[in-house]
């Protein structure tokens, strides 16, 4: 069927069978509000559980003419869900952290009088880490420091988190970013995520589910019935699974260095957050942070139509179904969008519990 054809070019694999996914959250919504019982929320506080692995931080709290600040109050959050330690700085401004998880830290001091300051790194199992001097300034304006750790090691930590997410704890929802201001992806980091979203047990079966429906409803129909017809569209299937994943994911992105991932907005009026959603189908973040075209994305989808043209049925091909196509999976990917900024979230339990609306 010349439909199915058109809805080849979406992109990314994930936002290719994400409506898939969308049928199981409407059915299954009302389910899961009803008997779905509430997470038991980790402790506001917690003195950490001593772990083989663990680590320390510590460091000194001063003043803008290098004098000691007794008595601020150092809060560490660690974790997904987070979980923390406070303590206030001892007579000389020392803090001192144990029993710390290994992974991303943020450590936020504060004292009356003075601003807050954000201090981000990675800690590494069993390291006594010592931050630089915490300086903290008579003003109003919030100062964050990354400290311990590179770019790239941040964009690891923060990719291994995105791995975990899964839409009702199975369905895969990698290319998604709750961190507004995630560190930039290198083209090695790229191809790893298109490479893991590509080999999920999930998607794979999902692929394979979407050639059955194929095979029911007689789409291709040039690739006929019984098994060497589901045969064909299973190799079309992952096909596509594969050029969309890789030219829209890693490919392209690399090349033009841009971000394909989704940045979830989380804050602001309905409208605006509708407008962001809409607007991701044609734009996305480069790595150096700013705005623009998604050249990656739009030339990642046309470059997976064109290689399918060498396996689809004769009837299934042509440069006009190509650009429809391409139109229509920029429709899809709007809505997908919008279903990442208002549902998605609520129904992936390991999805991050940072807050877009604070540092």
């Amino acid at each position: 069927m010349a439909f199915d054809r058109k809805a080849h070019g979406l992109g990314i694999h994930l936002r290719r069978f994400l409506a898939l996914s969308l049928g199981i959250l409407c059915c299954s919504s009302l389910a899961l509000a009803q008997n779905q019982q509430p997470e038991s929320a980790p402790p506001a506080e917690s003195g950490g559980t001593p772990q083989q692995s663990s680590a320390s931080i510590s460091g000194t709290v001063v003043d803008s003419s290098g004098g000691v600040v007794a008595g601020a109050r150092a809060k560490l959050t660690y974790g997904d869900p987070p979980a923390s330690q406070e303590l206030l700085t001892d007579s000389d401004g020392h803090f001192s952290f144990a029993n710390v998880p290994p992974g991303l830290f943020q450590l936020t001091i504060t004292a009356e009088g003075f601003a807050t300051q954000t201090v981000t790194g990675i800690v590494r199992a069993g390291e006594s880490n010592s931050v630089p001097q915490v300086t903290l300034a008579v003003a109003t304006a919030v100062t964050e420091v990354r400290v311990g750790a590179t770019q790239v090691e941040i964009a690891e930590a923060e990719i291994k988190q995105e791995e975990q997410q899964r839409v009702l704890g199975f369905i895969p929802n990698f290319y998604v970013s709750y961190v507004p201001n995630a560190a930039p992806l290198v083209p090695k980091q790229k191809f790893e995520l298109a490479w893991k979203t590509y080999i999920d047990p999930v998607t794979l079966v999902l692929t394979a589910g979407s050639a059955g429906l194929q095979q029911a409803q007689n789409s291709f129909g040039g690739y006929g019935q019984g098994a060497q017809g589901y045969g064909k569209r299973l190799g079309a299937s992952y096909g596509d699974l594969l050029t969309g994943t890789f030219f829209s994911g890693a490919v392209f992105p690399a090349l033009l260095k841009q971000d394909p991932r989704y940045f979830y907005k989380g804050t602001g009026s309905f409208r605006s957050r509708l407008f962001y959603a809409v607007a991701n189908a044609v734009i996305c973040k480069g790595d150096n942070g700013r705005w623009q075209l998604n050249y990656s994305g739009i030339l990642g989808s046309l470059a997976s139509g064109a290689v399918s043209n060498a396996y689809y049925p004769p009837n299934d091909r042509g440069a006009s179904l190509l650009f429809e196509g391409e139109a229509m999976g920029i429709g899809t990917a709007a809505v997908a969008n919008i279903f990442q900024e208002f549902v998605v979230k609520k129904f992936t339990p390991s999805a991050s519990h940072h807050d877009p609306s604070k540092p």
